[in-house]
């Protein structure tokens, strides 16, 4: 402590003024006065040397509290409950521990959750690359009619295009996830909204020939991102039109009120399991009625796309009675 130049400095003046007030004492007053003041100054001195030596324990001490934070224990409590600039520190101090902490909880779960990603998209890929390259094996073979030569070719190119949809949809999760994607803010027309994510569905409700009832307010609107909002609806869609069987029903509504603009779409096919409910929103979960090509992703990004832009999804189902999915877009309150 006595080594710090602030200290030697203090010291040096303390001790000035106290030689000044002996000497003054000792001239102009009485040489009893003049030992008074000597030991009264001689306290003051001690007191504080004293207090500046308590003031460096205190210190030192956050430093090592804050050399152990560095090694990453955040279990320390340094706060002392009383006044003074060195709790009020101490506390400030606490708080960051405590945020440091916090911080460090969600990169490991983020260094979990990204480990998981790709262990479920290792395993997605592993599938559809080893059909692809024992069919392009075959393919190789001269003797090969032509019948298997097209039936190979096309399985190739349904792999290729599974892979496709899934490597689209796994760059969209992330770029949202990371919050690099700036979502529109633009009055969205629901009717129009509806056509553009069942557009590119016709093909499978033709073929299933299914029954598409659409009915709603032609005014209903909401401010969002029509083309993502589309492509949610559009991984909604298709999720009941792979579980509806053929002839069956799928129906879409839509109302506005003060508070949201709800869109519902339901269909009458085999239903979710009550155990699969609370976790179809889940990426790369798989339902017990999922079928075969389900990568269990589309709902969640959907869930991921609604949820960005203010909205909520929530889902009712009955085994055997269908599925119903509740999409809402809160209102701004001003």
């Amino acid at each position: 402590m006595l080594r710090n130049r602030e200290i030697q400095l203090f010291l040096t003046a303390l001790l000035a003024i106290s030689m000044a007030a002996v000497i003054v004492a000792a001239v102009f007053i009485s040489e009893a006065t003049a030992w008074s003041i000597a030991a009264v100054s001689f306290l003051l001195v001690v007191t504080a040397l004293g207090f500046t030596w308590w003031r460096y324990r205190e210190i030192d001490k956050l430093s090592g509290y804050l050399q152990k934070i560095s090694n990453g224990d955040f279990q320390l409590d340094v706060r002392d409950n009383t006044e003074g600039e060195l709790s009020l520190l101490k506390s400030q101090i606490y708080k960051v521990t405590n945020m440091l902490s916090e911080h460090g909880m969600l990169l490991r779960e983020d260094k979990e959750k990204l480990t998981d990603a790709i262990s479920d998209i290792s395993h997605q890929l592993k599938t559809p690359l080893t059909s692809m390259t024992v069919m392009a094996d075959l393919l190789r073979d001269s003797r090969l009619d032509e019948a298997k030569r097209s039936e190979f070719t096309r399985s190739l190119r349904v792999q290729l295009e599974r892979m496709d949809w899934l490597v689209s949809s796994l760059l969209k999760l992330s770029k949202i996830d990371a919050g690099t994607i700036a979502f529109k803010k633009e009055p969205v027309s629901v009717p129009v909204l509806i056509d553009k994510a069942v557009e590119p569905l016709l093909v499978p409700l033709d073929i299933k020939e299914l029954q598409l009832e659409i009915e709603g307010d032609s005014q209903a609107a909401f401010s969002g991102d029509l083309n993502w909002t589309a492509e949610a609806l559009i991984n909604v869609l298709k999720n009941c039109v792979e579980h509806t069987p053929e002839g069956g029903r799928l129906s879409i509504g839509f109302t506005e009120n003060a508070l949201y603009t709800e869109i519902l779409i339901a269909d009458n096919g085999s239903g979710i399991l009550k155990q699969d409910l609370p976790h179809i929103f889940k990426r790369f979960y798989k339902g017990q009625n999922a079928g075969d090509d389900s990568v269990g992703i589309g709902l969640a990004m959907a869930y991921s796309i609604i949820t960005s832009q203010q909205g909520d999804i929530e889902v009712k189902s009955e085994p055997g009675m269908g599925t119903s999915f509740h999409i809402k877009f809160y209102k701004q309150v001003i």
